[in-house]
């Protein structure tokens, strides 16, 4: 979640417009509060001159239709937004509370903004470019210190790719967790190059003699982590999946059947 703030002039808000970055519940559990606190601002400063409540904008990038967001509890976001008094943000023309983002462009302030439509983390994730920074603000696809997790591996890595080739316009990363990175295109450019690592292990693995029967998930993981406590085998899985699965669409793999870390896979 960022604020755009406007100079705190009489009449003026402290924060114009406020953008999510993404759905997880880390990013818009604070939304209420936010917007309760403007509002006590704005009371304090504005009592004596009746000035009505200028609400913030809310911004979000939607969700595409063929992939939505995740019901309750997982996805807190609806529940948040649903128990805002309206007094409290500017809706759409369309009475909705989000002003939909849409890639490439920001144009409700005179901030120049860029807005990078980043799925992989989340399908809904952007980054922020702000030009007079040189500066790309990366919310949870980039982070500051550790590797991101990601939904879909294919999607993440073309969306690090997209930040790649804006990476002579920028300089320093604002993460969504972690510390300021300032060799923001190195960072990312070793994103993807684990990334690229790690797919070629698994393929070597598939390429090489059976250790197993079959080569599911969780077999391709013992060998990968055979030098790792057994402890973190589990949650390497998920990764594992997640690349066999982007394989798959690149048609290097296919799946013969099974399913979690049970899928069987085989070169094709």
């Amino acid at each position: 979640m960022r604020g755009i703030a406007k100079p705190t002039q009489l009449g003026q808000p402290e924060v114009s417009d406020i953008i999510i970055s993404h759905w997880h519940h880390d990013h818009v559990g604070g939304l209420r509060d936010v917007l309760n606190l403007l509002r006590k601002l704005w009371d304090d400063r504005n009592h004596n001159t009746q000035l009505p409540f200028r609400p913030p904008r809310l911004h979000k990038f939607p969700a595409p239709a063929y992939s939505p967001l995740p019901p309750a509890p997982r996805n807190k976001l609806t529940t948040i937004v649903d128990s805002l008094p309206p007094f409290l943000y500017t809706p759409n023309p369309f009475g909705k509370p989000f002003h939909d983002l849409k890639d490439d462009e920001f144009t409700a302030t005179a901030l120049p903004l860029r807005v990078l439509h980043t799925p992989g983390h989340t399908v809904d994730s952007i980054a922020l470019y702000v030009p007079p920074d040189r500066a790309l603000y990366t919310a949870d696809t980039v982070l500051g210190q550790g590797t991101a997790v990601f939904e879909d591996l294919s999607t993440y890595i073309d969306s690090l790719r997209k930040m790649l080739a804006l990476s002579d316009d920028f300089s320093i990363l604002y993460p969504g967790h972690g510390p300021v990175v300032t060799n923001g295109k190195e960072l990312i450019s070793t994103y993807v190059k684990h990334r690229l690592e790690r797919e070629g292990q698994i393929v070597e693995v598939l390429k090489g003699p059976k250790t197993e029967e079959t080569w599911t998930t969780w077999n391709v993981v013992k060998v990968i982590y055979k030098s790792y406590p057994e402890s973190l085998w589990l949650p390497a899985a998920h990764g594992v999946d997640l690349h066999l699965k982007k394989l798959e669409v690149d048609g290097v793999v296919k799946k013969l059947g099974g399913e979690g870390v049970h899928t069987e896979w085989a070169l094709i």
